[in-house]
């Protein structure tokens, strides 16, 4: 029978509600406890308050219309943010994006990101880094393996 992974807290940030359920319900079926945020500022809240294993970050959000003049808060604006906050957790990230990689690869690797995966984002894909970056082993999907 397959182990569940130890609880791990991984915070989703994403503007998408429908990708913040798909992710909640994959990573909550294996075990983990999910967090959410919508946007940077609400993100940058549970950063401050609490441990967090992980964090699966969006790269583009909608401008705040109350917010003009301010530089935008996207996904580099919060990975800047908490390089250059003391006091905070840095828990690794992994960037979840309709972006194509390669456009933002060179900008990621110097922000010590962990992984970068495309959206739509593939349930297998997505658990799989996740275990990865976390430092655990596979877990099968299915409960009751077949016997060798």
């Amino acid at each position: 029978m397959a182990t569940m992974p130890t609880t791990a807290r991984i915070l989703v940030i994403d503007d998408n509600l429908i990708v913040q359920r798909a992710v909640h319900f994959a990573l909550r079926d294996r075990g983990y406890e999910v967090l959410m945020a919508s946007d940077v500022a609400t993100a940058m809240k549970a950063i401050r308050h609490g441990k967090l294993d992980l964090v699966l970050l969006d790269l583009s959000f909608p401008m705040d219309a109350t917010d003009i003049g301010n530089l935008p808060q996207d996904g580099f604006f919060f990975i800047d943010w908490i390089h250059r906050t003391p006091g905070i957790s840095r828990p690794p990230i992994i960037i979840i994006s309709s972006t194509e990689p390669a456009q933002y690869l060179e900008r990621a690797a110097a922000g010590g990101i962990k992984d970068c995966l495309k959206k739509p984002l593939d349930k297998e894909t997505l658990l799989a880094a996740v275990q990865s970056v976390l430092g655990q082993k596979p877990v099968s999907e299915d409960p009751n393996p077949p016997a060798h």
